[in-house]
């Protein structure tokens, strides 16, 4: 049963919405699925009656249906100083431009219309005719509160807290709106209006007035049909242009779509994923599910401090960029802009954003020159508010091109802040490999005098029944190390790393480095910077002047760029023991290798470390020259 708050007359039920959600549009299908209605009425004025519907039999391919506006300046509009609230300040603009109605499938109005229309159900266009169109919009709970709430209990709650327009325009629309509803109740027996929540009060309360007068129509201007340039749908479309996408495909596919406002987020995210590790492929970092459960946690606290349920764009992309990184932040970004129902139209296109229009050739009319117009969306949602972004969006093919023409192929260095962040990843190998190195020297005994390095509770249990007490005697490292080899990729592909070279320390704090890698002017970043991803490096420390080991005849012996690694390591390094962090243990053929210059492996697994970790530290930018350093920072993304 439908609830009598909702009941405007004993033949009319409003279903008050929030314009552009999707969760208020499934609200509509749902209402109009469980009841019978003769005739829907919406809050449109007639002019736009048969091209919105001819739009509608367009879609899942959106369209946005225009009305030029002529503005009377001889009495213009300004609200009372000492009444007007925060939301209808700006509404005095008096500049020309043009109304218009989005085709959107997640409005919640354009779902009534198209639910009417597959049903063979009468629709009225019941607005008053305006030469010149003033919104009325505010700031409104959010939608996803629908899933848990019924709609009438949701609109009881916010009544007290919406208050009147002071616009003369929209009190004339409020009465016009009123005068046709009690007209339609004359012809059909039951009627479903789906009015703006911020007018459906009003509309009631003028339904009910003895005293109710009908103001008379504006003359107003042609409507025209245009198809909306696929890069603009965001600011034409309630919902992200990729949410709204899952609604039409789970309408197409007849599935659940009640859910789809949260669980496309997650999707979204998914999506972003795929994207970006097909462009970035073997150096992109690892989107795990866990990286993933962070980036949601992210996303909630953040909407949750935005006092919303849903969260915004700018808050996706944000978490997305803090958890995962430019790189990822970027295609999430560009994925939700993406919606997957577009053809041509054959009609005149428009490029949209917030508040103005961009037309093609074919103009609103033949006198009037200009081709972009101040905008004002018919069925309003609440205030978008814009949000900044520090995002380094990835070059395109052109400025690539000019960046490769320009390198200097004799002048090349490494970025410091890269070099600090490997440098200390290869302190801690050696730490750790020390450590790995004093295991087989641990060994426990009675206790005397001393509980040495702590008591083993193992042994004094296992040795319960003699009453001794076993203390653990862990003696200090024994060696040093001087030397470690990082295999990120074993067995490698020469076709894979190119390039492969030798550098030596700046300072002291570095490491002579030789190391093989992916051709790093495939991958320009910005102008004398570029690219590339380690595959297998080796760390001298303290620093010392080696031969390139890729020139060395010594090591000709070698097969595989590993091995040539490992052999410059047991050829150079002063210790006995080589730190080796590898994903696999090392075989037979490396043991000889080490045996034959009287060195000893201590390997640590890869998989010790995270892959975020380590995809991080693959990533090498090469400079073309010192100078480069004052503004490298500004182009290089940490993916």
């Amino acid at each position: 049963m439908i609830h009598e708050l909702l009941e405007i007359g004993p033949r009319v039920t409003a279903l008050p919405i929030v314009h552009g959600r999707g969760d208020f549009a499934w609200e509509v299908r749902r209402l109009m699925m469980q009841h019978q209605f003769d005739c829907v009425a919406v809050p449109l004025p007639s002019s736009f009656q048969a091209s919105v519907e001819s739009a509608i039999l367009r879609l899942p391919v959106p369209s946005v249906v225009f009305q030029r506006e002529a503005i009377d300046y001889s009495q213009p509009w300004e609200p009372d100083q000492d009444s007007k609230d925060e939301n209808e300040k700006d509404l005095g603009n008096n500049e020309p431009g043009a109304s218009f109605v989005p085709i959107d499938p997640c409005q919640g109005v354009i779902a009534a219309i198209r639910t009417a229309m597959g049903d063979h159900i009468p629709r009225r266009f019941i607005d008053l005719e305006t030469s010149s169109y003033r919104p009325h919009a505010r700031a409104l709970p959010d939608a996803y509160a629908l899933k848990t709430l019924p709609i009438e209990k949701f609109a009881a709650a916010v009544v007290p807290h919406i208050g009147p327009s002071y616009d003369p325009q929209w009190r004339n629309r409020i009465d016009f709106m009123a005068w046709q509803l009690k007209q339609l109740s004359v012809d059909f027996e039951k009627i479903l209006f789906v009015p703006s929540l911020l007018d459906w009060p009003w509309i009631r309360q003028a339904f009910h007035n003895r005293d109710l007068k009908c103001p008379e129509n504006e003359l107003v201007e042609k409507t025209r049909t245009y198809q909306i340039n696929k890069d603009t749908l965001y600011f034409a479309l309630g919902e992200l242009p990729f949410i709204t996408g899952l609604y039409e495909n789970a309408r197409r596919e007849l599935e659940n779509d009640d859910n789809v406002s949260i669980d496309g987020v997650k999707e979204l995210l998914i999506e972003g994923r795929e994207a970006y590790e097909d462009d970035y492929k073997s150096r992109a970092r690892k989107i795990t599910p866990k990286l993933l459960s962070q980036c949601l946690k992210y996303i909630r606290n953040l909407t949750l401090i935005d006092n919303c349920f849903t969260p915004q764009l700018g808050t996706i992309v944000t978490a997305a960029q803090q958890v995962a990184g430019d790189g990822y932040a970027l295609h999430v970004l560009e994925k939700s802009k993406q919606y997957p129902f577009t053809a041509d139209l054959e009609l005149p296109e428009v490029r949209m954003s917030l508040h103005q229009a961009a037309f093609a050739s074919d103009e609103f009319d033949e006198t009037d020159q200009d081709d972009i117009l101040n905008i004002t969306n018919r069925l309003p949602g609440p205030p978008v508010v814009l949000s900044q972004l520090e995002l380094i969006p990835r070059p395109n093919e052109d400025q690539q091109k000019d960046w490769k023409q320009k390198w200097d192929p004799f002048s090349q260095c490494s970025w410091p802040p890269e070099d600090q962040l490997i440098e200390n990843f290869r302190q801690t190998v050696f730490d750790r490999a020390q450590e790995a190195m004093g295991v087989d020297l641990i060994h426990t005994e009675k206790f005397t005098t001393s509980i040495k390095d702590g008591i083993d509770i193992r042994d004094t249990v296992r040795h319960w029944y003699d009453g001794e007490i076993y203390v653990k005697v862990l003696p200090p490292t024994q060696g040093k190390l001087d030397c470690a080899v990082m295999l990120f990729d074993s067995p490698a592909d020469p076709r894979d790393y190119p390039w492969r070279t030798t550098w030596f320390a700046e300072h002291k704090n570095e490491s002579t480095l030789a190391f093989f890698a992916t051709d790093f002017t495939q991958q320009p970043v910005g102008p004398g910077i570029c690219l590339g991803t380690y595959g297998g490096a080796l760390f001298l420390y303290p620093p010392v002047g080696i031969p390139d080991i890729w020139h060395d005849p010594r090591l000709d012996f070698a097969t595989t760029m590993e091995e040539r690694l490992l052999g410059a390591a047991c050829l150079h390094s002063q210790c006995p023991h080589v730190a080796l962090l590898s994903a696999a243990q090392p075989g037979h053929a490396w043991r000889k290798l080490a045996k034959k210059f009287n060195k000893k492996w201590v390997h640590l697994p890869l998989s010790r470390f995270s892959d975020s970790t380590i995809q991080q530290l693959r990533m090498v930018h090469v400079l073309n020259g010192k100078e480069i350093r004052s503004y490298a920072s500004d182009f290089i993304r940490r993916s």
